[in-house]
């Protein structure tokens, strides 16, 4: 598999087309159409906010952790979409796959940068509630790019690995269905590192071994900002530490690429 063979003419523009027609299709029929990959983070955020921040009180004292809980959702939904849209991607192309002999890695591609344009018009919006709620913009913000391309990376990866599996089992998107709840939970998304650093200053650093857990801080102390936004450095004295996560993510792709790349002989006969 040489992802070298993406640049060719040829494979372009199978991408671009496969990326244009996935993105046509999700909200095909739809009556709100685009406004959909918009409305969605924000009402589960409005649902969020209303029930973690105002009523249980999560965040509170913290500046601006709307914001901060705003971005925490719209990467979360962008992890979940490039997951579970790259896991179905061969499958649903099958009868491409049958007819055309191609890199069948591009399907996979083509599905999360499909997720990955929606999470750019969905930044757009955090960077509005951002401007209103007064957060300052500073060189610093610019670090969110690198960590955006390692969550991207990471969403790669999984993807190669579960449409390999889910072409053999497709008893995989009801697995992973699961590992995404119990991921989201155990990520701090709704609710602020601080909160479980008082109850185990342990649990706070088994959680920032994730590599999403990391991402997600990083991306809020470079966009949101604020003394309060809790990050590894600040957890973990070994620096040998703060390399797990970024090991997970390229142990997690070379993983996948050799999965992907002994099991695709087999997903013409198996889709």
């Amino acid at each position: 598999m040489k992802l070298s063979n993406i640049v060719t003419r040829k494979n372009r523009i199978l991408l671009r087309e496969l990326v244009i027609t996935e993105f046509k299709l999700r909200y095909q029929g739809s009556v709100l159409g685009y406004l959909w990959s918009l409305l969605k983070p924000l009402m589960l955020f409005t649902i969020m906010y209303i029930v973690f921040v105002h009523f249980l009180r999560f965040g509170a004292g913290i500046e601006h952790f709307a914001v901060a809980l705003l971005l925490g959702i719209v990467l979360w939904t962008f992890f979940t979409e490039a997951t579970s849209q790259g896991m179905q991607a061969i499958v649903s192309r099958g009868d491409l796959i049958r007819k055309i002999s191609f890199p069948k890695y591009i399907i996979v591609v083509a599905g999360t940068i499909s997720a990955l344009i929606n999470l750019l018009l969905n930044l757009l919006v955090v960077f509005v509630f951002m401007i209103f709620d007064g957060v300052d913009f500073g060189w610093q913000s610019l670090m969110f790019i690198p960590n955006l391309l390692l969550l991207y990376t990471f969403a790669l990866s999984l993807a190669f690995f579960l449409s390999a599996a889910y072409v053999k089992y497709r008893d995989v998107s009801h697995i992973w269905e699961v590992v995404l709840q119990a991921m989201f939970y155990a990520t701090p998304i709704i609710y602020p590192l601080q909160m479980v650093m008082e109850f185990s200053n342990q649990a706070a650093q088994l959680l920032m071994l994730s590599p999403i857990a990391v991402v997600f801080q990083n991306a809020r102390a470079e966009l949101v900002g604020g003394e309060n936004v809790i990050t590894a450095s600040q957890l973990f004295s070994d620096p040998l530490l703060l390399l797990i996560p970024y090991l997970i993510i390229g142990l997690t792709l070379v993983l996948a690429v050799v999965y992907f790349k002994k099991s695709q002989k087999y997903f013409a006969e198996r889709v």
